[in-house]
């Protein structure tokens, strides 16, 4: 951190990727199959410095991009996790108080007098005494970070003017400390299950991406990645069967952290073709809601 915003330090960030095709073989690496879509959108956020709004339904791996992220670039995740009531305490940062306290009877103590306001103040509105909550964690980091804003349709509209400083000039102003400028831009990754609409102030100041659920091909590849025990053609089976189900009315179709769990599952107990019986035994895994579930089992047969 730097007390004097105005005098920031000289760094030439190298570029983190090369090209889309160098995010797509990254990503890979660290068992993220992605996209066209994906692949760009996330080398013009490391070209243009600008956030990431992801958007789609839970467990369509928003939140696996940015930890597969993190871990392709070879940097430090910092994850703040939203939730209804978050305030900058908790987001961005939050002063010592009760150490401040400490300090302030400490100096007047060893001064013997009633000290000043203002000579207290320059004590104790110091970096020593600032505690810094994800936001400014990642800002303030010297190593190349991910930031991974979690959830962001979770917090209160008014919550989100929090984030705006941050996502246009990567940068916290602290009233009674200054400006802090990040000494290298984190790439900042926000997701979205769509349950109310963001603000426009926010997403003016992102790369907007849709994750929704994979194509069948995309889905078995997944699949094949995460579970080295299926073969092909089993693997073919469960994406085509999961792609059914998210065709049908129902009130959460299974994510692909769900089919990759029910493909454990079927390996686990040594099934190896999609029998009606052990799919029946085992769409618990697969669906979360008990009405889901039952209708579920009228359609297998």
């Amino acid at each position: 951190m730097s007390k004097n915003p105005n005098e920031p330090e000289a760094s030439v960030e190298t570029p983190i990727f090369v090209s889309v095709d160098d995010v797509t073989a990254k990503l890979y690496r660290e068992g993220y199959i992605s996209n066209v879509a994906i692949s760009t959108t996330v080398f013009l956020s490391s070209v243009l410095k600008k956030p990431i709004l992801v958007e789609g339904p839970a467990g369509t791996g928003k939140t696996e991009l940015a930890k597969a992220l993190a871990r392709a670039i070879e940097a430090d995740l910092v994850r703040l996790q939203c939730y209804e009531g978050l305030d900058d305490a908790k987001a961005i940062y939050e002063w010592n108080y009760s150490k401040q306290l400490l300090r302030i009877q400490a100096t007047r103590e060893m001064s013997g007098k009633q000290a000043s306001w203002d000579e207290i103040k320059a004590d104790i509105f110091t970096e020593e005494y600032l505690l810094t909550r994800p936001i400014l964690k990642s800002i303030s980091n010297k190593q190349r970070t991910v930031l991974l804003i979690d959830e962001i349709d979770r917090v209160e509209l008014e919550t989100e003017a929090l984030f705006l400083e941050v996502l246009s000039d990567f940068q916290v102003t602290i009233p009674e400390f200054g400006t802090i400028r990040a000494k290298q831009h984190p790439l900042v990754i926000l997701t979205s299950n769509d349950t109310r609409e963001l603000s426009e102030a926010l997403k003016r100041r992102c790369l907007f991406l849709h994750v929704g659920y994979p194509t069948k091909e995309r889905e078995r590849d997944i699949l094949l990645l995460k579970v080295p025990e299926l073969d092909q053609k089993f693997a073919q089976q469960i994406a085509d069967f999961v792609m059914t189900m998210r065709s049908i009315d129902f009130k959460k179709h299974p994510s692909i952290s769900e089919s990759i769990d029910w493909a454990n599952t079927l390996i686990a107990l040594g099934i190896k073709d999609l029998d009606p019986t052990f799919v029946q035994q085992t769409l618990n895994v697969l669906f979360k809601y008990r009405s889901d579930l039952e209708k579920a089992l009228t359609l297998v047969k």
